[in-house]
Order: structure tokens, then C-alpha cells, then sequence
């Protein structure tokens, strides 16, 4: 048997997030999509056996990955590592590709291991985008004013208590997060967001998010979000950004591996 880690990118659009929501041994006819169940069917046509895959972590539905990590540990070792990739694109639907596959070690979890896990989001700034851009962007009617955002963003620093941005139906045991970058930069006329953390509450990113622009559009200061922060409660943040201006845009395994 060969542990595999594979890197995968996916456009959400059209997926109910990655979690498999039935089991292997379930009726399949009324079976959502997901992406993690779409690689598992992928997996049984090529190996001819199910398999689990666990991912880093979990995205809902419309959200995208760039770089989703995943491992899933195959009964064969005289696979070439290359010929995974090759074998479940020929399988996999044009909205999930695989764009590498490695072996690690028997104990190596992508879940487990991973020691951080970067998140990028996109917003189209007052003009309208092209039709070919409006599943991977949040459209909003303004410019804001990146310094002031960025102002707001230093004290998403450290490990936190990110409360205020955990979602109703969390199930974190802990709300303490270490965030280790976030910042705010224009690309043309889409201003992007990029946080990266040791790992995140359910809709934290996008709740992260929704209160920042709209904290922006109120001309609000740094010391306003500071208060939202320490205040703990999921009330007094904004909006939760919609799902598809957010990619998971990298998993790292080679840092410090904090508490969830």
C-alpha cells in the first residue's frame, strides 16, 4: 500500500462543497455533488476498490481551491506517482483537476500535517465584470481604499479568539486561530484579499471579509474593526461574503504546526 497526496484544483460553482455527504455503500440516486465524492468515483474506476480521501479541510458550496491538499492510501505500490494524475483527469469532470500526486509517508495526513492553509478572495470594484469572470468574483459598486483596509488588517495577527467570525453551526472546539498573514492588494480593478492561518472556523474567511468592505464602505477605522474583533460576537460583524470570490490557494506542511 502507497500513501498519495494529491494537489487539486477545483471551480466549486457547481458542487456542495468538498465533503462527501453519503457513504460508499449508500443508494446513489439522490446523492449530491460533491468534490471529494467525485475523486473517490474516480479513484474506484481507476483502482477498482474504494477508497477514503481526506482533504486539508473542508470549503462549501461555491467556493473554489487553487491548490485543495488530499491523501488517500492506495493498495498498490507499483503505480508511478505521475500516472495518478494522468488516470484521474481522464476520469475527473472538466471542473476538478489534478494537478500533481506524490507518495508520503504511511503516517502523513493532509488534515493532520498541515501547518498552514492560505485563502485568497476576489472583488470586482465598480465596473462590471466579464461574463467569464462572475462565477470567481464578489461584484461591489465602490473602490475602497486599500491603505485603510490594510490599516484594519494588522490586528489579524497572532493567535486570536475569532468568535466574532464563526458561523452559526460551527462545531470548532476552540475558536483561537494563529493568523499569520493578512493583507489586501489591487490586481487591475479586482482587489484581492489573502489570509493565511493555521486553520479557520466555518465561514470565517468570508464573514473576515464581508466586514472589512463593509467597514470600508462606511469610511471606518482601523480601531472600529479592532472593537468588532475583541467584542466576540458574531453580531456586531458584517455580511458574509458570497461563495465565489473565495479560493483555498495553498496548504503548507513545512511550517510550525500550532493548536486548532
Amino acid at each position: 500500500m502507497t500513501n498519495i497526496l494529491l494537489t487539486i484544483s477545483y471551480d466549486g460553482t457547481d458542487f456542495c462543497g468538498w465533503q462527501r455527504q453519503d457513504k460508499p455503500t449508500e443508494n446513489k440516486t439522490n446523492v449530491v455533488r460533491t468534490v471529494q465524492g467525485v475523486i473517490e468515483n474516480a479513484l474506484n474506476k481507476m483502482l477498482k476498490v474504494h477508497v477514503d480521501l481526506q482533504g486539508s479541510g473542508r470549503t462549501d458550496s461555491g467556493v473554489h481551491a487553487k491548490a485543495q491538499a488530499a491523501n488517500f492510501v492506495s493498495p498498490y505500490d507499483n503505480i508511478p506517482e505521475e500516472n495518478y494524475v494522468r488516470a484521474l483527469n481522464g476520469f475527473l469532470p472538466n471542473d476538478i483537476r489534478i494537478m500533481d500526486a506524490k507518495k508520503v509517508p504511511d503516517n502523513f495526513s493532509s488534515r493532520f500535517n498541515a501547518t498552514s492553509r492560505t485563502y485568497r478572495y476576489f472583488i470586482h470594484t465598480v465596473t462590471v465584470p466579464e461574463a467569464k469572470d462572475t462565477r470567481y468574483v464578489w461584484c461591489i459598486p465602490f473602490k475602497p481604499d486599500v491603505d485603510l483596509l490594510n490599516g484594519m488588517c494588522k490586528c489579524l495577527n497572532g493567535e486570536l479568539d475569532c468568535a466574532t467570525f464563526r458561523a452559526a453551526g460551527d462545531q470548532s472546539v476552540s475558536t483561537h486561530r494563529y493568523i499569520d498573514s493578512a493583507h489586501f492588494w489591487y490586481e487591475g480593478g479586482t482587489l484581492v484579499f489573502e489570509i493565511e492561518a493555521n486553520a479557520f472556523l466555518w465561514k470565517m474567511v468570508r464573514s473576515i471579509t464581508g466586514t472589512l468592505i463593509n467597514l470600508a464602505r462606511e469610511n471606518k477605522t482601523a480601531d472600529d474593526f479592532k472593537k468588532i474583533v475583541e467584542s466576540h460576537d458574531r453580531s456586531n460583524a458584517g455580511v458574509t461574503a458570497p461563495p465565489q470570490g473565495l479560493f483555498l490557494y495553498q496548504v503548507k506542511f513545512d511550517g510550525i504546526r500550532r493548536h486548532v
